[in-house]
Parts: structure tokens; C-alpha cells; sequence
């Protein structure tokens, strides 16, 4: 279960959201999602970081009283980023993260800030980024990533922050981004799993 938080621009039921939650589920991952308190109340400024991040443990514990599976953290964007900071305080029982379009800067405003807090994470750590978005510096994606421990960046040719890309790169036989995405998801997802929920072990 990928507790998947929104974007600052868009709520969870935004045709990106859904793209990427049924991506997940056709490899076998269940998503929550659910809105921050400014989308749900139609507000454009998004939340103090202290309400985003209690919204996600809150959603976190509520996918775990509903369904009991191994839980991961992530999202979209600001939604990724404050699920980040959620797993820098207290990671609960999640045992992983997903970040699709970690914004690591402003656009066009290459800088490294964002990513202060990931080193204290205690959690693996995926980065699902698109070669083209302007919110992740490729060079700086990469460096950050590096040094961090059990972390991975998986990157997507040609799509941009909300997972675009551009027509020519739409041709038959080009990989779908969303597939690819949700294909480096499982992956993660099956490497770290913990042991009592991998296929065959005793419950």
C-alpha cells in the first residue's frame, strides 16, 4: 500500500493521480489517497509543513486500520517532499519511500535545500524523475541521490514534472512513462518488502 499524497497544484483525484495510481495497481500496488486540508477546502496556499506532514501520518494510520498491508510513503511533488519529512521525524511503520517529481528546487532555480533532511531518513528511498522537469536538476538529482544510503533514481526519458512528454517521443514502441514508473515501483517495492510479507514466508 503506497499512501500517495498530491501535488501542491491539483488534488488527489487529478488525472496524473489516477494515472499513477492505476499504474500501480496493475503491478499489484494499492495507493490511498486522499486531499490536504487547503485542496479540501478549495485554498490555493498549501499547508504549514506541519499540517501536511500530520495529514500523512493521519493517512498513513488509516490505510493501515483498513487494510493491514506493508505500507509505503510518497507522492507527488510537494506531496512526495512532505512524506519525506513525515519519514525524517517518525516513519511509523512504513518501510519505504516513493517520490514521483521530487521538486528538489524551484523551477528553473537549480538549488539543493529541499534535500537537507533526506540523509536523516532511515527508510529506502526511490526517486522517479523525468529527464525534462524543471524542478530537478538532472546533475544535482543525481549527486543528491548518491549520497544518500539505500536510495535509488530512476529516470524517465523525456517527461517532464507532471510526467508529459513530448509528442514525438509518443511513437509506437516508446515505453509509456507511467508503466515504466510504476514497473521501478514494484521493483523497489519487492527488494525491500519486509520478510514477513514476502511470497512463501510464514505469516
Amino acid at each position: 500500500m503506497l499512501v500517495l499524497a498530491h501535488g501542491a497544484g491539483a488534488g488527489y483525484s487529478h488525472a496524473h493521480m489516477q494515472r499513477l495510481a492505476d499504474s500501480f495497481a496493475a503491478r499489484s500496488m494499492a495507493t490511498f489517497r486522499f486531499n490536504f486540508p487547503y485542496m479540501q477546502a478549495g485554498k490555493r496556499r498549501v499547508d504549514a509543513r506541519s499540517v501536511a506532514v500530520e495529514s500523512i501520518r493521519l493517512a498513513a494510520d488509516r490505510a493501515t486500520q483498513l487494510t493491514g498491508l506493508p505500507l509505503l510513503l510518497g507522492g507527488h511533488s510537494f506531496g512526495g517532499r512532505m512524506a519525506s519529512h513525515l519519514a525524517a521525524e517518525a516513519p511509523g511503520n512504513a518501510f519505504g519511500l516513493i517520490y514521483c517529481s521530487f521538486p528538489l528546487h524551484p523551477a528553473r532555480k537549480p538549488a539543493v535545500e529541499r534535500a537537507a533532511h533526506l540523509p536523516d531518513i532511515g527508510l529506502p528511498q526511490l526517486f522517479l524523475s523525468g529527464t525534462r522537469d524543471d524542478l530537478a536538476d538532472s546533475a544535482l538529482m543525481q549527486q543528491c541521490v548518491s549520497n544518500l544510503s539505500d536510495a535509488e533514481l530512476c529516470w524517465l526519458p523525456s517527461a517532464d514534472h507532471g510526467f508529459n512528454v513530448r509528442k514525438r517521443d509518443q511513437e509506437p514502441g516508446h515505453p509509456d512513462v507511467y508503466r515504466q514508473a510504476a514497473a521501478a515501483a514494484a521493483s523497489f517495492a519487492r527488494r525491500w518488502l519486509p520478510a514477513r510479507h514476502t511470497p512463501g514466508s510464514a505469516s
